[in-house]
């Protein structure tokens, strides 16, 4: 992973409950070089254990290192390893008096730097309709797709991208980790190559997120915010203050180079961040 190490990554992250749901059932990782945003489905069926699953099986590559020249084939055994725990817990929790339609579920959408020929470059993966966006000059644009039910719909040119946002069965997705109640939905994920010059800033977030916001109120927010600490509240905060509807999560992952011989240190810089916002004296 010597080639990754001269990559410099700032990072934020945030997370709220927002203003509908008991429980945050979301979770994510943001441990440079790997990023992930998980939103837990199922309310009573424990979508905040196969989140924090999805959570607890990532932090390994982050902790133990991972061959940057496989890449995804590091995240489909993750992913696999995911879906394995979430389906042990099923079967665990019917066993133990659960009704037996008891099924954990969780989306993903990951990001983590991996070796091309040409250099360092991020891999993206998602399963279901937690999303990855590139934000770069000034522009905003979704790399992931989603996983979803509306999605297919639009594709299929039968309803526009406006009416998605407003569609009933939005929230249904078509893909999911988990899910063993859900029909027949499968747990394969998409991958993404983008070169680091393409994707100066990179947003990872739950459904609470892109649900509440329009495309341009995320990229105004992204463009108003220059550090990735103060981006990922603003953009959770604003989607709480547009309705909270659901558990809202994101993840903002700054590219600025090469590393500097006193690299950025992410709890310093939250401690002046705190100080900047007149939380600590």
């Amino acid at each position: 992973m010597n080639h990754l190490q001269q990559v410099e990554l700032h990072h934020g992250a945030a997370t709220d409950v927002g203003m509908v749901r008991e429980a945050n059932e979301d979770a994510y990782l943001a441990d440079p070089p790997v990023f992930v945003v998980a939103d837990g489905m199922g309310g009573h069926d424990r979508g905040d254990v196969a989140s924090a699953i999805v959570i607890e099986e990532f932090t390994r590559l982050a902790s133990d290192g991972y061959d940057a020249e496989r890449g995804a084939e590091v995240v489909a055994a993750t992913l696999q390893a995911v879906q394995d725990r979430i389906l042990a817990f099923d079967a665990e929790q019917r066993a133990g008096g659960a009704d037996l339609t008891f099924s954990a579920g969780t989306t993903a959408v990951v990001a983590l730097l991996v070796d091309s020929v040409s250099g360092p470059v991020w891999l993206l993966a998602n399963v279901g309709d937690s999303r990855a966006y590139r934000f770069s000059e000034g522009e905003l644009e979704q790399v992931s797709v989603d996983h979803s039910m509306v999605q297919e719909l639009v594709d299929a040119g039968q309803i526009t991208e406006a009416a998605a946002a407003t569609h009933p069965n939005r929230n249904v997705i078509t893909r999911a980790l988990g899910g063993s109640g859900l029909g027949g939905v499968s747990g394969e994920a998409d991958y993404f190559l983008l070169p680091l010059a393409a994707a100066e800033r990179l947003l990872l977030c739950s459904d609470g997120v892109s649900g509440m916001l329009s495309h341009d109120q995320i990229r105004d927010l992204l463009d108003a915010n220059e550090d990735p600490r103060d981006a990922a509240e603003k953009v959770v905060a604003a989607a709480v203050a547009a309705g909270g509807h659901d558990n809202a999560t994101a993840v903002v992952v700054d590219v600025v180079g090469l590393v500097h011989t006193e690299p950025y240190d992410a709890d310093a810089q939250r401690l002046s961040l705190e100080q900047k916002l007149g939380a600590l004296p």
